[in-house]
């Protein structure tokens, strides 16, 4: 696995990746766009916690937001993604060829969980730790 830039800049930089069985759903104005108890969880050093959702649990159409791209030294570059409703802006990310580090966002997305109401319910069967 070749190291991507900026782990190569800052090999001590953490972006932990943990799959949740937790059942998150994620709407917008009463609309449910997502749900899904299969989400990747990444805590990323100087950023806020994200959930990842698979594709397979989005519940409206995608499609590609022209014009919109940006780049993560440390996740590679991020596409944008529109639906019905979204307001006009993008409110959907995804890294469709994510460095070999997080690999395991490749067919997930995200969404921006200022402008969404984003939910984590329980893990079913849930468990205590007791």
């Amino acid at each position: 696995m070749t190291a991507h830039r900026g782990f190569l800049e800052r090999p001590d930089y953490r972006v932990d990746i943990h799959a949740r069985r937790n059942l998150v759903t994620v709407r917008l104005d009463g609309t449910l766009l997502a749900e899904s108890t299969r989400t990747l969880l990444v805590d990323e050093q100087d950023h806020g916690l994200v959930f990842y959702v698979p594709r397979a649990d989005i519940r409206v159409p995608l499609s590609r937001a022209e014009g919109f791209t940006s780049t993560c030294p440390f996740k590679g570059v991020a596409t944008y993604w529109r639906f019905e409703g979204d307001g006009g802006e993008p409110l959907v990310w995804s890294y469709e060829d994510p460095a070999p580090q997080v690999a395991r966002l490749q067919g997930h997305v995200a969404f921006y969980q200022d402008r969404v109401t984003l939910r984590v319910g329980v893990a079913t069967p849930a468990v205590s730790g007791r």
